[in-house]
């Protein structure tokens, strides 16, 4: 059963996606910057969860009934990439959002 962490982790990028296009509207992911910020965050998250979740010596085990069992380099579960877009990207969106806001007084 995925429900435990592979539906969550694709519900998750869907509520990302659709808040911004449909109530935050930023314009964030038509930003050059947010895609350059992205792929730095996916280049540290890629050695470090490689390290942490390999297969020969994994320091975190996962329960291999809760996921997809598709892994991309260096067997990191592609629902940790899932989860890393959701919360990086809410967390730029709310700071744009938050940027933004006039000032109340």
């Amino acid at each position: 059963m995925m429900w435990e962490y592979t539906v969550p982790a694709v519900a998750a990028v869907l509520a990302v996606v659709a808040g911004e296009l449909f109530w935050l509207r930023t314009g964030l992911f038509r930003r050059p910057a947010y895609w350059l910020s992205m792929g730095i965050v996916f280049a540290f998250q890629v050695p470090v969860d490689g390290w942490l979740t390999k297969s020969s010596a994994p320091i975190v085990l996962y329960a291999p009934q809760m996921m997809t069992g598709l892994r991309a380099p260096w067997d990191i579960p592609v629902e940790d990439f899932l989860f890393g877009f959701a919360l990086i990207t809410t967390t730029l969106l709310l700071w744009e959002r938050h940027r933004r806001k006039p000032e109340v007084r």
